[in-house]
C-alpha cells in the first residue's frame, strides 16, 4: 500500500513538517509495509517556505530585515536549484508569529521587512518569484513593501510616512523614481487562497483587522487609511484596478503585489501542491491522507485540504481528513473525503487541545491505519 501524507500545519501548535512527521509515525506503527510519502504542505502562509525546501532540495538564504514592528531580525527565503526562481514567505519577516499577543498592533504593524526579502532575492539572482503571502501581521496595504523597494510616501509637507496602516491617511504624494527597476522584469507570482477586496465589509481590515488586534474602532480607522491610499495610487497612474478579489489578503499586499508590481494571483494550495510535485506523487498514490488545525465551512473555499482532495480525485485515489478539530456540519466535507477525523473534541479547552495536540495525532493517526489492517469484507 501507498500512503501519501501531505497536511498543513495546526496553526499555533506543530508545523506541517511536525503534523505529517506524527501522522506518517502513527501509520508505521499499524502498517510497517506500507510505502509511507511524507510530504509537508503550506498554502502560501507559516510553515510553507519550509515545506518547499524540503520538497525541492532549494537552499536557504537568511537576510536582515524588520520585523512588523520595525526591529532588527533575520529572515529566510529559498532559492531554487536553477538559481533563477526564488521562494519569499510573508510570514518569515512580517509574520503574525513573530509578535507576542501583547505586541500586536495593526495600526503601526509593516510589510517592509518582506519587501527587504523580495529585494534580496533578486540580488541572488531570482528572475521568477513566488511570494506566499498568508499569516501576517500587517494592515498597511503594502506600503511597507513598497517602501523597501524604493517607493517614498510622502505626507502634504513632503515628508516621509512613518510605518503602518494608520499613516496612509496622511498619504498626499507618492515618489517612485528611486523604485528598484528590476521589478519591470521581475516575474511575481502570489501564493494566496483569500479572495476578499481591499476595502469594505469584506475587506483586509474589516475581515482579517481583529485577528491582528484591530478594535471595531481599528476597523474604521484602517478602512478609510486603506481606501484613501488606494484612490492616491490610482490618482497617480500607478495602480488601475481596485477591486480585485485578494486585494485584501495580507491587509492589502495582495493589491500592492498585483496591482503595482504586476503578480499573477494563484491559488496557494495549488501552487505550492506543483512546487513540491504532489500531483506526480498522487499517480502512484493508493491514499491521501490531509488536514489542517481547524476544518469548517471556510475550508470549502478553496483551503488546503479541500484543494488536495480534488488533485487526489481527479488522480482516482480516496483521500482521509484528519484535522485538529471539525466544527460544523460536516455533509459538506463528504462530498469531497472519503472520510473525516478530528484528533480532539472541539468542546475541550484551548490550553489542553494544544498540549495534547501531538499525542491525540498519533493516536488517531494509529487508528485510521489500524482499520486499513481490517479484512476487506469482499
Amino acid at each position: 500500500m501507498r500512503i501519501v501524507i501531505a497536511a498543513d500545519s495546526y496553526k499555533g501548535c506543530m508545523r506541517s513538517d511536525d503534523v505529517c512527521a506524527v501522522i506518517t509515525a502513527g501509520f508505521a506503527a499499524e502498517l510497517p509495509t506500507a510505502e509511507l510519502c511524507c510530504v509537508p504542505m503550506g498554502d502560501g502562509g507559516e510553515g510553507t517556505l519550509a515545506a518547499v525546501v524540503a520538497a525541492t532540495g532549494a537552499t536557504l538564504r537568511s537576510v536582515p530585515v524588520l520585523d512588523p514592528l520595525g526591529r532588527g531580525i533575520t529572515a529566510q527565503f529559498a532559492m531554487m536549484p536553477d538559481g533563477r526562481r526564488a521562494f519569499v514567505e510573508m510570514a518569515a519577516a512580517s509574520g503574525i508569529e513573530l509578535l507576542r499577543a501583547a505586541e500586536l498592533d495593526p495600526l503601526r504593524a509593516t510589510s517592509y521587512g518582506t519587501g527587504q526579502l523580495i529585494r534580496a532575492a533578486m540580488d541572488a539572482g531570482a528572475k521568477e518569484i513566488v511570494v506566499g503571502i498568508g499569516g501576517s501581521a500587517t494592515v498597511d496595504g503594502g506600503a511597507g513593501l513598497l517602501q523597501a523597494l524604493g517607493y517614498r510616501l510622502l505626507d502634504a509637507d513632503g515628508r516621509e510616512l512613518p510605518h503602518g496602516g494608520a499613516a496612509l491617511a496622511c498619504l498626499a504624494a507618492i515618489d517612485s523614481g528611486g523604485c528598484d527597476k528590476r521589478l519591470r522584469a521581475l516575474r511575481l507570482q502570489v501564493a494566496c487562497d483569500v479572495t476578499n477586496p481591499l476595502t469594505g465589509p469584506r475587506g483586509a481590515a474589516a475581515v482579517f483587522g481583529p485577528q491582528k488586534g484591530a478594535t471595531p474602532a481599528m476597523v474604521a480607522e484602517l478602512d478609510a487609511a486603506l481606501t484613501h491610499w488606494a484612490a492616491v495610487l490610482q490618482a497617480q497612474g500607478l495602480a488601475k484596478d481596485l477591486d480585485q478579489p485578494g486585494d485584501g489578503a495580507a491587509g492589502g499586499v495582495g493589491f500592492v503585489l498585483r496591482a503595482i508590481a504586476g503578480a499573477d494571483m494563484r491559488s496557494g494550495a495549488r501552487m505550492v501542491a506543483e512546487l513540491v510535485g504532489l500531483p506526480e506523487k498522487l499517480r502512484r498514490a493508493d491514499l491521501l491522507i490531509t488536514g489542517e488545525g481547524r476544518t469548517d465551512r471556510q475550508s470549502l473555499d478553496g483551503k488546503l485540504p479541500v484543494v488536495l482532495a480534488d488533485l487526489a480525485r481527479a488522480a482516482g485515489v480516496p483521500c482521509v481528513l484528519l484535522s485538529g478539530a471539525i466544527e460544523g456540519d460536516q455533509e459538506p466535507l463528504r462530498a469531497h473525503f472519503a472520510a473525516c477525523f478530528s484528533t480532539v473534541p472541539a468542546v475541550m479547552p484551548l490550553d489542553e487541545v494544544l498540549a495534547q495536540a501531538r499525542q491525540s495525532l498519533y493516536d488517531q493517526s494509529r487508528a485510521i491505519a489500524a482499520m486499513l489492517r481490517l479484512p476487506h469484507p469482499y
